[in-house]
């Protein structure tokens, strides 16, 4: 099969894929879903209008990630360092370097189980060199393409020589492809096959390394010459073509993916056998687990009890590491005492930034997902369960403990903060410290409403524990591009904490009182 026609194809079921998903989404969404017919997925002109959409989302797709990738990640995090002394370019480069070693483990392409390579390779039976070499061109191509323009802009800004500009995608590409090679080549040698999605404990711990040397090295004024990081991203262009032979010349491209996609051959067959059974994993199969409550409340804690794992565990874990941190900083602090001055600006006027970060840390996710799918699923196929009064109630009930899981790492984030606010020379008002603290708290309190509030309202699993809600994710979607782009906005740390408490208070009680009015109607099985 010749290339073009294998790209031709490995397209159209790509396409196909994600022109049905656009139109089940859409037949999903209150309002728009009535002005679509019933039978959706024959209409031309729905297709058609699906297709442009695609067409549209590929193209966007090829800019827009590797835009907001530069603006935070790399050029965005390096202005957080420009009044500590370092250049620019040492410090841009420094950061894209590290980032870019992340990548290439994390973001492979070529040992991502993807459900597209599924159909082409194991029920198409495509030829899996062919398929896997067109795509991962194609896959690279999109990566250069897209990179080019914003290492350009972000680069010259920063002082990055435009010779050198103009070749990091490159050397981004040129590192994707060493570790892919040297993944093929290990799987000659031992025969394990490497999967991007399954990190092992080692992989994970160099990739926590390698992000805080990425952002905490320029943060104690160490950051690596320019002059270092441009040796080393133009090698990684050549070498890269030696990894692109090995790529080229492999030929066992089909045994790698029969394992590699094996659990998603399972997963296909079976989806809500398997979402149980890895859902099943996290919960104690302890049988001396009891509680001496009555009503909902004993079901509430058997809950919360059976599920340690994937909450007050993780919780305790998140609540240590931002101790941790804030320790760390301390110690910077004694050792540095010159970056004091700049982390009481920062902490002055970045309370925006950790809008983001409490969304990171909030279990509000995990929570109603593992309510989902170790509870309700087999609870609300009964009547009584979706009576309005024992909804709100058990929704009070779970709302209170979800607070209490969430607000154990915004102690810690809050009274830490504070401490560094007071130890990097303090507030003239100290009403500051109490405004810094509580809005940490109040962000947790928002998350923890909001996650439960949306789970309650636009419930959007059906009893095969599969998600069919697009209005639901168009809705956590819309939650994170906010807090997103929430670390672009500077404000003095007063004035944004007392908003966002005022916020949080007025959305906590409006959200109640929807769920009051409307979760009766809405908190049932999706078909």
């Amino acid at each position: 099969m010749s290339m073009h026609k294998t790209l031709r194809i490995s397209f159209s079921l790509k396409n196909t894929y994600r022109v049905n998903s656009i139109l089940y989404s859409l037949k999903q969404i209150p309002l728009i879903k009535k002005l679509f017919p019933e039978k959706l997925y024959s209409v031309r002109g729905c297709k058609i209008f699906a297709n442009i959409l695609s067409a549209v989302w590929e193209v966007i797709s090829v800019f827009l990630g590797k835009f907001l990738y530069f603006l935070t990640m790399v050029a965005g995090m390096a202005t957080l360092y420009m009044d500590i002394g370092l250049l620019p370019q040492n410090v841009f480069l420094h950061i894209f370097l590290f980032l870019t070693v992340i990548g290439a483990f994390m973001n492979t392409n070529l040992f991502n189980p993807s459900r597209d390579k599924y159909y082409a390779i194991i029920l198409m039976r495509m030829d899996a060199r062919s398929h896997t070499l067109v795509n991962y061109g194609y896959a690279l191509l999109k990566l250069v393409v897209g990179s080019l323009p914003f290492s350009l802009l972000f680069g010259l800004k920063n002082g990055v020589p435009l010779w050198l500009c103009f070749l990091l995608p490159f050397s981004v590409a040129g590192v994707k492809l060493v570790v892919a090679a040297s993944s093929l080549w290990d799987y000659e040698r031992r025969g394990l096959v490497y999967n991007e999605n399954r990190l092992g404990k080692f992989l994970w711990l160099a990739v926590f390394l390698l992000l805080g040397a990425a952002y905490g090295l320029p943060a104690v004024g160490i950051a690596l010459p320019w002059q270092f990081c441009a040796a080393f991203m133009v090698a990684a262009i050549p070498v890269g073509v030696l990894g692109a032979c090995k790529i080229h010349t492999f030929s066992r491209y089909r045994e790698i993916y029969q394992q590699l996609l094996a659990r998603s051959m399972q997963q296909m067959d079976s989806a809500a056998e398997l979402s149980q059974k890895m859902s099943q994993k996290t919960i104690s199969t302890d049988t001396g687990i009891t509680s001496r409550k009555k009503g909902f409340e004993y079901l509430n804690e058997l809950f919360i009890k059976r599920h340690q794992k994937i909450l007050w565990k993780s919780s305790r874990r998140i609540a240590l590491i931002c101790l941790l941190i804030v320790v760390g900083c301390l110690l910077v602090f004694y050792f540095l005492p010159d970056i004091r001055e700049k982390t009481n600006e920062l902490l002055m006027t970045s309370l925006p930034y950790f809008v983001f970060i409490m969304y990171a840390v909030n279990r509000g996710t995990g929570f109603t997902k593992a309510l989902f799918m170790n509870c309700d699923h087999s609870l609300l196929t009964y009547s009584f369960y979706k009576q309005p009064r024992y909804i709100l109630k058990l929704f009070q009930i779970r709302l209170r403990e979800i607070m209490k899981i969430n607000l154990l790492p915004a102690l810690v984030i809050g009274a830490g903060l504070s401490i560094l606010l007071y130890c990097s020379g303090g507030t003239d008002d100290p009403i500051n410290y109490g405004i810094l603290f509580v809005s940490i708290l109040c962000m947790s309190v928002f998350f923890s409403v909001h996650y439960l509030v949306l789970y309650y309202l636009l419930q959007p699993y059906n009893a095969g524990t599969e998600m069919k809600s697009g209005t639901y994710q168009i809705a956590l979607s819309a939650t994170y591009f906010v807090c997103f782009f929430m670390m672009r906005l500077q404000m003095p740390t007063p004035l944004f904490g007392l908003l966002c408490i005022v916020f949080c208070v007025l959305y906590s009680v409006v959200a109640c009182f929807l769920i009051y009015i409307f979760a009766p109607r809405t908190f049932r099985l999706r078909p």
